[in-house]
């Protein structure tokens, strides 16, 4: 976006006051001059670099420097801004015009380049401490150095079928199907032979291309000349119905600042019909502009950027309303400080939900225009203000968002003039994508690791949904996709039960909540199965229950709390409401063993009656003591663990025989009917 631009999108002019010059160098300057004024940047530039040569006195030479950043600024050209700008400072411009850090922050801002730009900001600060541009600008540097390490997750193309090394910018959809796209360009082939001294280009024309069914963008052609003129034209919209379009066009006289004006035209045929003037200024107002209309799916409201007087500095958004009865647009009014700001508010965009779309200089940004985000929060009110972040935006300008049908605002396309373009502004596509999420499950044999097929497994999701599969040879199953319909979604959690007979049940949670990237969840299953290949029942173990030294109470201090050991246990008899287990207690093999089973006995009562106070029915467990009787594998017996080396050796023995464990009797439990 460079200079033909700055007319066409309303740019913000800021010129310090002029000197009065004379001598025959001093015309150069004076004519210099008035190019700025006239925004013939271009011609001015050659003109102020002639006017500097000659220049002896030290303050004109500092200003016309200045006058030169001013006008690559106004072209969008930052590095050769940069340049004179620093040569401003050396010839001691700021002295006279600290405002000068600002302009060379921004524009070094505007590469990418944040701590520099933030040291300007601050060297403006030691000036005016209270200097809220300042102030934002520095803040606005930080900001951008985080969006950049953290940048959401668009994907960006450049649309290298459409853009040439011209100006290629400010999309709108041409037909109801947006299969077809019209933009402003100052390509080859524009209408007039004309050179746009604020660009050294040709003239800006509307142009529209048109993509295949595969996607590809077909030739683009200029739009008749009922459109287009040897003017600039530029930002359009259509209505809904896509048989009227609003467009931005600037007319040009020498020497003169003439302001641009929408215009409007009517579909005729396959062309258009001759545009005519939308009156939106008030009289005597030529030198004010008027540009980048968006309307709603109504097609009686328009928003779009203007200069005219009211607003909050450099270019507002503003909105008019269309009076069906007397077939007029109404007066502007101003969006309001919630939108507007000091700095430029341009290229509107609103969707048909409301939302407006917008770019901006003043909002905290990356640099040059950010393209912005705000709710409609009531009529004709829209607030909560979002910058997009990169990638969307970048250090350098970002603008013209429109969104494809149906994409939900996740795929559209912008303009931007950032770096690896193919021209000075480009069209650009972005995409979003879906944020997808699956599961795999695996379930295994928790005895001896093998994959148990035709498990069925039920997820049930807090949304209400549910699915139940059965896993495969491989004990594997994914819950993916089936048509169009996806399996796991965002924002939801999910209750994963697996079950097989002659196993124990399992569950399992996962959650999308607070997800922001797709992902896959992989949960591996292991399922106990309750008897062994012959179909006997397999005695269990789960987390240790301890006790006190010769007692049976359940051990519960600040070292261990047993009743935390045996809520795995109901949480299995809870899962599995259909089972009786036997409860075995099992000591080791000091003391009679007399003692021993009578000890073991009241330990595993111990256990049942906690299990019982948590609601489990007493008819679904069998407490049974084992005492000294059952050690826990072969040479664990007491001959054995008297044979041992050490005391260390013994005792640890000893500790693996003292065990509580359970065991599946049934499966076949059905809890009495309630009276």
């Amino acid at each position: 976006m460079k200079a033909f631009q700055m007319k066409l999108i309303l740019c913000l002019t800021a010129v310090f006051y002029l000197t009065v010059l004379g001598n025959s160098q001093k015309n150069f300057a004076k004519e210099a001059d008035n190019a700025f004024m006239n925004e013939s940047f271009y011609s001015a530039i050659e003109l102020y670099k002639k006017a500097e040569v000659k220049e002896k006195k030290p303050a004109e030479k500092a200003r016309i420097n200045f006058q030169i950043a001013e006008c690559y600024r106004m072209m969008v050209e930052p590095a050769q801004a940069q340049t004179f700008y620093k040569r401003s400072v050396m010839l001691k411009y700021d002295k006279e015009h600290p405002e000068l850090y600002i302009y060379l922050a921004d524009v070094l801002k505007e590469q990418g380049d944040y701590k520099s730009a933030e040291e300007n900001y601050n060297n403006f600060l030691a000036i005016d401490p209270n200097s809220v541009l300042a102030k934002e600008g520095a803040e606005s540097c930080k900001k951008a150095i985080e969006w950049t390490d953290e940048p959401t997750k668009h994907f960006i193309q450049n649309e290298i079928q459409i853009n040439t090394d011209h100006y290629d910018y400010s999309s709108a959809w041409g037909d109801k199907k947006h299969e077809t796209i019209i933009f402003s360009s100052s390509r080859e082939g524009s209408t007039g032979e004309a050179v746009d001294m604020r660009t050294g280009e040709s003239y800006m024309d509307l142009w529209s291309s048109t993509r295949d069914n595969k996607g590809k963008w077909g030739e683009p052609m200029p739009l008749p000349l009922t459109i287009n003129t040897e003017d600039n034209e530029g930002a359009s919209v259509l209505n809904k119905k896509g048989d009227q379009m609003f467009f931005t066009r600037c007319p040009r006289e020498k020497k003169t600042n003439i302001g641009c004006d929408i215009f409007t035209a009517k579909k005729q045929g396959d062309g258009w019909k001759k545009a005519e003037l939308l009156v939106l200024k008030p009289d005597g107002a030529d030198s004010l502009s008027c540009g980048h209309p968006t309307i709603d799916m109504t097609g009686t409201l328009m928003i779009f950027a203007s200069d005219l007087p009211g607003g909050f500095g450099g270019k507002d958004l503003w909105y008019t309303e269309f009076n069906k009865r007397d077939k007029v647009w109404g007066e502007p009014t101003n969006l309001g400080a919630t939108i507007n700001t000091s700095g430029d508010e341009m290229f509107p965009h609103l969707t048909d939900k409301k939302v407006l779309y917008f770019s901006s200089t003043g909002h905290p940004g990356m640099g040059g225009l950010d393209i912005f985000k705000a709710e409609n929060s009531g009529d004709k009110v829209w607030e909560n203000i979002e910058n997009l972040r990169y990638p969307l935006n970048s250090a350098e300008h970002d603008f013209g968002i429109i969104f494809e049908r149906g994409s939900d605002e996740r795929r559209g396309f912008f303009t931007s003039n950032r770096d690896g373009g193919k021209g000075k502004d480009d069209l650009y596509s972005f995409n979003l994508p879906d944020i997808l999420f699956s599961l795999v499950v695996y379930v295994t044999n928790k005895e001896d690791n093998e994959p148990v097929a035709g498990v069925t497994v039920s997820l049930k999701g807090d949304d209400g949904s549910e699915v139940v599969r059965t896993t495969d040879a491989e004990g594997k199953l994914v819950f993916e996709e089936e048509g169009k319909k996806r399996f796991i979604l965002k924002e939801t959690s999910y209750n994963l039960e697996v079950s097989k007979d002659e196993y124990l049940a399992a569950t399992n949670t996962i959650s999308t909540k607070g997800e922001e990237k797709s992902k896959r969840f992989l949960e591996e299953v292991f399922l106990q199965p309750v008897v062994n290949e012959v179909g006997e029942a397999i005695v269990i173990d789960f987390p240790e229950v301890q006790y006190a030294y010769d007692q049976w109470d359940l051990l519960v201090d600040e070292r261990i709390n047993s009743q935390d050991s045996l809520d795995y246990l109901f949480n299995t008899l809870t899962q599995n409401p259909n089972i009786v287990i036997e409860l075995q207690a099992h000591t080791d093999c000091r003391g009679s063993s007399r003692y021993n089973k009578d000890l073991s006995q009241k330990r595993a009562q111990s256990c049942v009656d906690y299990l019982i106070s948590k609601g489990i029915p007493a008819d679904r467990m069998v407490p049974v003591g084992y005492g000294e009787s059952t050690p826990r594998a072969d040479g664990l017996e007491c001959k054995s663990i008297d044979k041992m080396g050490t005391k260390e050796e013994q005792e640890a023995a000893h500790q693996r025989n003292r065990r509580t464990q359970f065991r599946v009797l049934s499966s076949d439990y059905k809890a009495p009917e309630q009276d």
